[in-house]
């Protein structure tokens, strides 16, 4: 199997992201949509909502927890927030899941799961959405990528294709293994990953790694250790997740999302701090970033 291949500005110039012409308008930058966050990770929503718009998309919409929608609406003014029940713990409520699937129709990219709470109803949005049908790209993150096994079907037959963004503790509830085996081999774990569920295969780390369906696989030094800090995987999800609502494809918005997001973290380290900088000071980096591509 052949070695992959190093991710930098020069391999990103051959998967170029969509361009958007002066006379454009925000339509054409696509629609945005996250269901994320809840009552104690509202934060979580946040950061992915600004990271998206400022990856470039066009319109953001974030469906959250009925608790936090306020807030995060005063928050996060640009985005529009569509409020749905919880139960007593925290997670989506069964009778709000038909609604969420209803609010997919027509946004041109779909991310799920930063800052949710794990719970039956999560997996029972998670299927209905697989069996809706829709031809947007999705992203999965944080709480929805342990609910992945018994969809692993579905999801290589979702038509938009698909962006899994693991760490190695969620990557091996993904692969329902031990963390050990996923930290002594994260590519071998992301060829697994994109393997098994048809999808773009990411495993967050020193050392990222992305990995196609098709087998081709990519390595990218990270930004430094500060990246490790409350929040920075949302902001990933958010990038990404907005990358693909302007139209780029699943393996092109990640990695674009890899690179943006640890050079955001290489960039912080020599202006902040080598430890200490924020998550929320990664989205406003991305794009002069991206600009500089």
């Amino acid at each position: 199997m052949s070695e992959p291949e190093t991710l930098d500005a020069a391999l990103l110039r051959r998967f170029p992201l969509p361009h958007h012409p002066e006379d454009g308008d925000k339509e054409e930058r696509g629609l945005a949509l996250f269901i994320a966050g809840s009552r104690e990770l509202s934060g979580a929503a946040q950061l992915a909502g600004l990271a998206a718009l400022r990856a470039g998309a066009g319109k953001l919409r974030i469906a959250t927890s009925e608790s936090i929608a306020l807030g995060l609406g005063i928050a996060l003014p640009e985005a529009r927030i569509i409020a749905f029940t919880d139960d007593e713990e925290g997670c989506i409520h069964r009778d709000s899941v038909e609604r969420l699937v209803k609010r997919c129709e027509g946004v041109d990219s779909l991310t799920i799961g930063p800052g949710m709470q794990h719970g039956p109803t999560l997996a029972d949005l998670l299927t209905a959405v697989l069996e809706s049908g829709g031809g947007y790209p999705l992203v999965l993150d944080a709480a929805a990528l342990g609910l992945l096994p018994p969809l692993a079907t579905k999801l290589r037959e979702w038509p938009g294709g698909s962006v899994l963004l693991p760490h190695a503790g969620e990557m091996a509830r993904l692969l329902e293994c031990d963390r050990e085996v996923v930290a002594a081999d994260p590519l071998a774990a992301a060829r697994t990953a994109a393997d098994t569920f048809g999808a773009v295969a990411v495993v967050k780390g020193q050392w990222s790694f992305v990995v196609a369906p098709d087998g081709r696989s990519f390595r990218f030094l990270g930004g430094g250790i500060g990246l490790a800090t409350s929040g920075s995987g949302d902001t990933l999800a958010g990038i990404v997740g907005g990358l693909a609502a302007r139209g780029a494809d699943p393996l092109t918005a990640a990695l674009w999302g890899v690179y943006l997001h640890g050079e955001a973290g290489r960039t912080l380290t020599r202006d902040v701090g080598r430890v200490g900088f924020l998550a929320r000071e990664i989205p406003d980096l991305v794009p002069a970033l991206m600009q500089a591509i």
